[in-house]
């Protein structure tokens, strides 16, 4: 072959070319695709907050479901990951790009409810589609009324509630006082998490008639949390309510012990004391017999209570989750991450595929209306079905219910409710912890 024909072939091939493309809808190869934004904390101090093992978790189940084929056997999830740095006017930014630049066709993810709360009304304005795995705040949804927004996790509402629930509940059989005579303390980070949670808390002491002694906010990244200590300790609370993330728990823990602040209970809620591994590294025996209120860790489920198979997920995800980060305990934010993934990729994007025509918001959100999960049905024991449209709460997982952990000897319990409860609560802190009233 001569060079003129040479050229003439590779011109003829080009020439093809285009006009294949040009008969052949480029969405035949785009949408052997779906590009998912998801976007986390990766650094920061929210990071270490349950953030990092949450996007673990939700790169588990993509995984997962591409090693099978992708979504209904041919569409490869993409995943185009942001870093939200544990600052909200980041993950803003890291939306829009994804958004914008990557063309992205679903957001998902986020830890934070600071960066959640912006977000979701951003999100639903410009009419995409918005699936938060993690973050909790119930000003996301409140009287929002919001259409592109969804969430199978537990709203802050009742993580408050569910600490006092179960103080009510144990306080005569454990503590030998009524309701009525504990004295409660409640401080949190004054974010719309820790606030959120803290109104809570108050709302549901209140309704038992509990005295609460003590309420403070703190900024997130304040250094020195003494003061507040010092309240607590002239206030004499029987039982601590916090709300707080990483650095500012470890941060109240330590000075707690050094000022002498005594208690008989201390309920965390998620985020920071919901990583053992963290708290055990820091503090070591000191953090036995704290309590966490949590979407439970899945593996802490009998799996005979679940539908059939779900078990072996659940196996599948503590498997891989502990190869990639030798871990020893798997914390709930790494099952939030890969239980609400999971869900979307198995039972929201088939149903818009195939019932709605595909997976642009519009049909994401009709088939997420459609989702009818039973309890018993995911990973973390509850069901999944959100409020509709005109509901207070439009948007939320009216079926999402967290429980109450403790921590004994470096590992996890389920204390509540006792439907659940493999371990008989201890309660007050034994003598032997260095928080334990005198």
């Amino acid at each position: 072959m001569n060079n003129l024909s040479k050229q003439f072939f590779r011109l003829g091939s080009v020439t093809l070319l285009g006009a294949l493309l040009a008969v052949t809808p480029f969405t035949t190869f785009a949408a052997k695709e779906i590009r998912i934004g998801i976007i986390y904390d990766l650094t920061g101090p929210l990071a270490g907050a349950g953030s990092v093992p949450a996007s673990i978790g939700t790169q588990i189940a993509i995984d997962m479901v591409n090693e099978k084929g992708g979504v209904l056997g041919k569409y490869k999830i993409v995943p185009i990951k942001g870093d939200a740095q544990s600052k909200p006017d980041v993950a803003i930014n890291e939306a829009e790009r994804l958004i914008n630049l990557e063309k992205v066709d679903i957001l998902a993810g986020i830890y934070s409810s600071a960066q959640a709360v912006p977000l979701s009304g951003k999100l639903n304005a410009m009419k995409k589609f918005f699936w938060i795995n993690v973050a909790i705040s119930s000003a996301v949804f409140k009287n929002k009324n919001l259409r592109y927004v969804f969430r199978a996790q537990v709203h802050s509402d009742q993580f408050g509630q569910t600490s006092l629930d179960f103080l009510a509940e144990y306080a005569q059989k454990k503590l030998g006082m009524k309701p009525s005579d504990i004295r409660v303390a409640i401080i949190h980070e004054d974010g719309p998490y820790g606030s959120g949670v803290a109104s809570s808390n108050k709302i549901g002491a209140l309704s038992y008639g509990m005295k609460i002694v003590h309420e403070e906010g703190y900024s997130l990244t304040t250094p020195d949390l003494s003061s507040m200590v010092i309240k607590l300790k002239r206030a004499r609370p029987d039982v601590i309510l916090h709300t707080g993330y990483n650095p500012d728990i470890t941060l109240f823990l330590r000075q707690a012990k050094e000022l002498g602040l005594r208690f008989k209970v201390l309920i965390g809620h998620g985020a920071g004391y919901g990583q053992i591994d963290k708290l055990v590294e820091a503090f070591g025996t000191d953090v036995d017999y704290i309590f966490n209120v949590d979407p439970v860790a899945a593996q802490l489920l009998d799996a005979k209570t679940l539908k059939p198979g779900i078990g072996d997920l659940t196996k599948e995800m503590v498997r891989r989750y502990k190869k990639i980060t030798g871990a020893k305990e798997v914390p709930p934010h790494t099952s939030m991450g890969f239980n609400h993934t999971w869900v979307l990729l198995n039972n929201v994007i088939p149903v818009a595929i195939q019932k709605y025509g595909g997976f642009d918001s519009e049909s994401l959100r009709k088939a997420a209306l459609d989702l009818d999960i039973p309890v018993g049905g995911t990973i973390q024991g509850y069901g999944i079905k959100f409020a509709r449209p005109g509901h207070k709460m439009a948007g939320q997982n009216l079926r999402a219910s967290p429980v109450v952990m403790q921590y004994v000897g470096g590992k996890t319990y389920i204390a509540y409710p006792t439907a659940l409860q493999n371990i008989d609560p201890v309660l007050p802190l034994p003598a032997s912890s260095p928080y334990a009233a005198r």
